[in-house]
């Protein structure tokens, strides 16, 4: 089998790449389909696949099986106050990934994010919500995946939330470095939704993609908790002496508006590949204990 990452730098494309090289992740084995698979991962430093041109050159002479697409522009504030570049790099360039899997029949799976959603809800968001986001990130994603959908009906969106992985900058090496340097600490208590650690999205997201079962997915962390209870389980667990202060967004502040509330169910999953997400907390922990080796 042949599989194409993009944003194969980040925190999901290593994950990717390291479960599939030995053929598990911390959840367990993956589909026997991937055994002897061939990888390729790109990032934007290799092409720009929002260029159409660049896009065309770069895959003129290649055939996949499998395109995962794990590359965005994720800074909120950044597409806030840029959104033509998010346009390209959360809509454009998925659906130039896109017209090409179709063009060649393979199957793609774009990552989404839950800010597709208005995120002032009261109970968990299902696939089936209608998405209204608020936001030039969120709308740039929701856009993504439409095109993807639209270029090559063969594919799977599979959207997630408040996600940490080994690579990379993450809300969890923050917080712990914040706690290393700081003796107090200020979180907003007021926005509640999903970590999700990125070796279990990773696993499931190989479980979907063996598939045929294509459509919407939801996949995060279970359990619901506030950044502050997130950012209070983080430093409790690195054993540094720093205490966690509960704020408002309000009082935070940032230029971009941000999800009051944004859980999600995992209807999709429970009812085709099974859903073996792990509580959040338990999932933090075995990330605590990899980080400190």
């Amino acid at each position: 089998m042949k599989i194409l990452i993009t944003g194969g730098n980040g925190q999901l494309g290593n994950e990717l790449k390291d479960i599939l090289a030995v053929g598990k992740s911390e959840i367990g084995e993956i589909p026997d389909v991937y055994k002897n698979s061939h990888v390729t991962s790109i990032d934007i430093e290799d092409v720009d696949l929002s260029d159409a041109d660049a896009a065309e050159i770069f895959f003129a002479d290649k055939t996949f099986d499998i395109i995962i697409n794990c590359a965005a522009m994720t800074n909120v504030d950044a597409c806030e106050s840029d959104p033509d570049s998010a346009m390209k790099g959360n809509a454009l360039a998925p659906r130039n990934l896109a017209i090409f899997a179709g063009r060649v029949g393979a199957k793609i799976l774009h990552v989404s994010t839950d800010y597709v959603f208005s995120g002032d809800a009261t109970e968990p968001y299902s696939e089936w919500t209608l998405p209204a986001p608020n936001t030039a990130y969120g709308k740039s994603k929701l856009l993504g995946e439409r095109y993807v959908t639209e270029a090559q009906p063969k594919s799977f969106i599979v959207r997630t939330a408040w996600l940490y992985g080994r690579q990379g900058k993450n809300f969890v090496k923050t917080m712990i470095s914040l706690s290393e340097n700081h003796d107090s600490i200020k979180v907003v208590s007021d926005q509640f939704g999903n970590p999700t650690n990125a070796n279990d999205l990773a696993h499931h997201i190989l479980k979907i993609a063996a598939t045929n079962e294509f459509g919407i997915y939801h996949c995060t962390g279970k359990g619901i908790c506030s950044w502050y209870d997130f950012a209070s389980e983080i430093i409790g667990l690195s054993g540094n002496d720093c205490k966690v202060n509960p704020c408002t967004t309000e009082e935070y502040g940032a230029p971009a508006p941000r999800p009051a509330y944004s859980a999600m169910e995992h209807l999709m999953l429970s009812v085709t590949v099974g859903d073996e997400m792990r509580d959040w907390k338990e999932a933090l922990r075995t990330y605590m204990d990899a980080l400190r080796g």
